[in-house]
């Protein structure tokens, strides 16, 4: 299996992951933390699915040799692979938000459940709300996404003895 179908296979998996959470557990559970741990699964995904496309590109040639840290990931997947296959700029746009949560929230003093919210502190006290309708919609976003990645790498899985 070449490197990217793993991540392919890796981002889907995740994806399945964050639906689960948020379809199924979380609606019967009604625990606020589950909403952080399904958008970290779909930062998973995304940034795998960003990799897949950027290792498929590699593998034909298509990308220089980039360094495996996130900044020169996204940089490249920007310059190179959204312009040369068409994404659109709300993928590019949605990793960000993404990584800029998860981010926030590492860097949080604070966080805190409140009703059906989860609350993200900044240190100046700045609010980051996180609900169960925004989670649905990043992971429907991501779906989009996701079904884009798996059409990119699976045009020539003839060549690599796939399925």
């Amino acid at each position: 299996m070449e490197e990217f179908q793993a991540a392919r296979e890796k981002a889907l998996h995740n994806l399945r992951i964050a639906d689960h959470m948020t379809s199924v557990t979380y609606p019967l559970l009604k625990d606020n933390k589950l909403l952080i741990a399904a958008m970290e699964n779909l930062f998973l995904s995304v940034s795998g699915a960003m990799s897949a496309i950027l290792l498929h590109d590699r593998t034909f040639k298509r990308v220089p040799p980039f360094a495996d840290t996130f900044e020169v990931k996204f940089t490249v997947f920007r310059t190179k692979c959204m312009t040369h296959h068409g994404i659109g700029a709300d993928s590019a746009r949605l990793i960000q938000e993404l990584r800029e949560i998860l981010v926030q929230r590492k860097k949080s003093p604070i966080e805190f459940s409140r009703r059906d919210t989860f609350v993200i502190c900044s240190d100046d006290y700045r609010i980051r709300t996180l609900t169960h309708r925004d989670v649905k919609d990043f992971v429907a976003r991501a779906k989009v996404f996701i079904h884009t990645m798996v059409k990119l790498t699976g045009q020539h899985e003839g060549i690599f003895g796939g399925s």
